[in-house]
């Protein structure tokens, strides 16, 4: 048996392998190893180590050898007559406290056989604690239902890493039965689509071999938001005749609200108005005077039940149509022969036979023409009675863009397709007698559409309408608004407006029952007043300015920007009937899934509030967005702009692009300057205005670039120069504008400029191009093609402004559609049917159905619609629209049943 030394410091180097005798058997193998332990509290724990064949087995701890002494050994043979040896130490807390090394405490085992050695796997001894504070607890949520719930937790820190197990209401979540609820290796639970069921109270809890932890407790609320029940059907006229109410109402059910969602917005009851035909009793008129006395000494006198006519059943007028009474003295004829007498009777009896048949064939007539129902509904209303109109424009072609070959002359009005301006020329067309709603007297319109028959137009109609004044009505006074001589000073009195810092771009007129429309110079921005809107015999002096403030701080709320002018329209005091339709120009590039855009308007207090979201259903106001401009149809005066807010970095909004040219102080030097505006016609005239003060040229078409809400910056650089002809001063052939500069511009005339120099007065050409161009977005080039030369020698100013002083028409000039067509159209779709769709109808081939609530609470749905169509037209006279529109109803409307029923049945199926 071999001998071991073993000394008081642990084992002697004579038990190393090459000290063993060489004789025959196995190498050690180990049947258990130490495993990883932790020390809690303060209680020691014990490794194992289990070897065949083994004549001896030492622990070996962070690289020295355990003492012989703190060994606990025993040995025994197994089934096959190997010797087996179990070796076991303990480890206290204070031997790992005191270990201070790179790694954790470490135990192996060392076994010894005749062959040699074997070591064990490395076993850790670390001291086992869970901190008290969770590093992240749970927060409270309020989730609408069918709403992402995520519960964040992350547990104090441990050795072992705590396991994480999470309660609601004190019990379990259990994830695996539910495919709704996922626990995540994070420790998070998320709940992919919230129920009512799964509000309540959830606890992080936290455990490992030491202790456990509860993170403070998170109330979750599902909540639903209420949403309306289908309108019941309408309810029966209020009144057997005359003008009535129908009700129809819905309810806040479809769900209700629960747990603090909101209810529903907008009205539980609508009315409209409805008419029933009341019977109308005949009346007499004056009697005549009486007839000269007769050969009978009689005279008569006549009177007629036409005042009025029995009408819808009335009764006919009680009494006598003729009076005769004797007539003495002088006034008594002598007798004339009796073959006159047979003559004269003869003749009057032709005569009242030919009255009767004329009056029965004109009854008849009328009857067959009343069998035509007011549903009845024919595109040649458009057709027939008016035909398309347009604004002409001042001049054709660009006269923005110059060439080297005319004289300068920039006129703002071509910059853009909307209606800026109304020119003078253009006014006088519409005045004069042959304009399109004001024909000349013997001019008559062939109407043979039977919707215009329907509509009460005769066969062979004329329409007529009355001269507008050529002077406007001064003096006036309509409750604390005053109009005085000077218009300017009225509408900048301080009881209506406070004075901008800097002077206003306005527009203003005078107007009365038959409406009109204004129009704000260059800017895109006008205002259609209705017909009706103002009560008959009062007039209102009506304005609209746009304040060419900064106002980028007050609108600014986080990421918002503005999105178009400011527009103010009033006076305050205005009082109408129906809402009036506003345009306004933007530079979004409108995507719901990308920008949140509202209306505010600018309070008492100077703050700007929300009145809507364009995407919102609302009573309160209309919002209707094109690709360039925004229509609002508001009843409330003041000040109003649109704002957005980007979703995401896929936002974008337009920059107009224009390079100006002018020549410097030294004739040597040339000055090109790039301005990046928001894509509005506004923002673009004080680019023009600011451009005529220095003499530019504008040297190219304007541009539009899209601007992506990516923040990344916009650079303009300067390229392709004939480096042998000009010279650029050093260092700005490339510039910079931050995102945060370009983005909340606020229609500022941004811009940087390059300073050129020509070599030699000889040179006479410049030519070069500009790019304009988003990091990671788009690009636009500005092709610079110019004559220097050519531009010295011109002393005409460069930059010109457009000259709009007419800026208002009122009357039937203003409107597209004449009035006496309009009111049989909204006479036709105003009246309620078994659905009362017909309006609906309207709107929906108009393409304008969103928001038809809003509509509903008008007194005139169809009048509103139309006012509207009007605003959302009036950059084109174009009236296809429209007519596509009736003549696709009129298809619908002039289907008859098989069979063979009237055009009033069919109509009345239509809905």
């Amino acid at each position: 048996m071999t001998c071991f030394a073993l000394g008081f410091a642990g084992v002697s180097s004579e038990i190393l392998p090459d000290s063993q005798p060489s004789v025959p058997g196995t190498l050690p193998h180990f049947l258990q190893e130490p495993e990883d332990a932790y020390i809690i509290k303060s209680n020691p724990i014990k490794l194992h180590c289990r070897a065949a064949p083994a004549l001896q087995i030492f622990f070996k701890c962070n690289g020295e050898w355990v003492h012989q002494n703190q060994h606990m050994s025993q040995e025994y043979m197994d089934a096959t007559g190997l010797k087996v040896r179990e070796v076991m130490i303990n480890v206290s807390r204070q031997q790992v406290e005191d270990f201070h090394g790179p790694e954790d405490y470490w135990c192996l085992c060392v076994a010894w056989s005749h062959l040699g050695t074997s070591k064990s796997r490395k076993a850790t001894v670390r001291i086992a604690y869970l901190r008290k504070n969770f590093e992240q607890d749970p927060q409270g949520k309020e989730v609408p239902i069918k709403g992402m719930i995520v519960l964040h937790c992350r547990p104090p820190e441990g050795v072992p890493a705590a396991e994480v197990e999470w309660l609601k209401n004190e019990e379990p979540v259990v994830s695996l039965s539910d495919d709704n609820i996922d626990t995540r290796a994070d420790h998070n639970l998320i709940i992919n689509q919230a129920r009512l069921s799964d509000s309540g109270n959830y606890t992080c809890l936290a455990s490992n071999i030491v202790a456990k932890r509860r993170s403070t407790t998170a109330t979750v609320v599902v909540y639903v938001n209420g949403g309306w029940s289908l309108w019941t059907e309408w309810s029966p006229c209020n009144v057997p005749c005359g003008r009535g109410v129908q009700k129809r109402s819905r309810t806040c059910t479809n769900p209700a609200p629960l747990n603090g969602g909101s209810f529903c917005e907008g009205m539980s009851m609508q009315k409209i108005t409805c008419s029933a035909l009341c019977p109308v009793d005949g009346g007499w008129e004056e009697w005549s005077e009486w007839t000269a006395c007769g050969a009978e000494c009689e005279r008569q006198r006549r009177r007629e039940c036409n005042a009025p006519p029995p009408k819808h059943g009335g009764r006919v007028c009680e009494g006598a149509l003729q009076d005769t009474e004797n007539c003495t003295g002088e006034l008594c004829t002598q007798s004339m022969d009796s073959t006159s007498d047979v003559a004269l009777y003869s003749g009057l009896a032709a005569g009242i036979i030919a009255m009767a048949v004329l009056i029965v064939a004109v009854m008849l007539y009328r009857k067959n023409q009343s069998e035509y129902g007011v549903d009845v509904i024919d595109s040649s209303t458009l057709t027939g009675g008016f035909q398309s109109f347009s604004f002409k424009a001042a001049r054709q072609g660009n006269p923005l863009l110059i060439s080297s070959s005319m004289a300068p002359d920039l006129s703002v009005g071509r910059a853009y397709s909307s209606p800026i301006c109304f020119q003078d020329s253009m006014d006088k067309e519409l005045i004069s007698e042959s304009s399109l709603f004001d024909p000349l007297p013997d001019i008559k319109v062939k109407v043979p559409s039977s919707f215009m028959v329907s509509l009460g137009v005769a066969d062979r109609a004329e329409y007529h309408a009355k001269a507008v004044p050529e002077t406007l009505p001064r003096g006036l006074c309509h409750g604390n608004y005053s109009i005085t001589e000077n218009h300017e000073k009225s509408l900048l009195t301080p009881n209506l407006l406070n004075k901008p810092s800097k002077a206003p771009v306005k527009a203003f007129g005078v107007f009365g029952h038959a409406g009109g429309r204004l129009a704000v110079p260059n800017t895109g921005v006008s205002l259609l007043v209705p017909h009706g809107a103002i009560n008959e015999d009062t007039t209102w002096e009506m304005y609209m300015l746009i304040n060419q403030d900064d106002c980028s701080a007050q609108t600014n709320e986080g990421c918002e920007i503005l999105l178009s002018p400011a527009v103010t329209y009033g006076p305050p005091g205005l009082d109408l009937s129906c809402p009036v339709a506003m345009t306004i120009a933007h530079c979004a590039e409108a995507n719901a899934e990308n920008w949140s855009i509202r209306l505010k308007r600018l309070t008492c207090e100077k703050k700007w509030e929300d009145v809507m979201s364009v995407e919102d259903e609302t009573t309160s106001c209309y919002c209707l967005m094109d690709s360039h401009s925004c229509h609002l149809l508001l009843d409330r005066p003041g000040c109003y702009a649109l704002v957005g807010e980007p979703f995401t970095e896929g936002a974008v909004k337009r920059l107009k692009l224009a390079v100006f040219g002018s020549t410097g102080a030294n004739s040597m030097d040339y000055s090109l300057r790039v301005y990046c505006v928001d894509d509005t016609p506004n923002a673009f005239q004080r680019v023009v205005a600011m451009e005529k003060g220095k003499g530019g040229q504008l040297l190219e078409e304007q541009k539009t670039l899209l601007f992506k809400a990516n923040t990344s910056s916009l650079q303009v650089s300067i390229q392709d120069i004939p480096q042998f002809l000009w010279n650029i001063k050093p260092f700005t052939t490339c510039q910079e504008f931050s995102f945060s500069q370009v983005w909340c511009s606020n229609q500022q005339p941004l811009h940087c400029a390059f300073c050129l120099e020509r070599y030699s007065p000889a040179t006479t050409q410049l030519s070069c191009k500009i790019s304009v161009r988003q990091v990671k977005g788009h690009e636009q080039i500005l092709q610079i093609f110019t004559s220097i030369a050519e531009r010295q020698k011109e002393s005409v100013p460069s930059v010109t402004q457009m000259d709009c002083s007419v800026t208002s028409l009122y009357g039937p000039k203003a409107f597209k559609i004449p009035l006496s067509i309009r009111q049989r159209i909204c006479a036709t779709f105003d009246t309620a049917n078994a659905k009362g769709k017909d309006w609906q109808l309207l709107a929906q081939k108009l393409h304008i159905e969103r928001n038809l609530s809003y509509f509903a609470k008008q007194q005139s749905p169809s009048a509103v619609i139309l006012n509207l169509w009007e605003a959302r037209h009036q950059d084109n006279g174009d009236l296809d629209s429209l007519a596509s529109a009736l003549e696709e109803i009129g298809k619908v409307h002039s289907k008859s049943p098989a069979n063979g029923n009237s055009t009033d049945e069919a109509s009345s199926d239509f809905t």
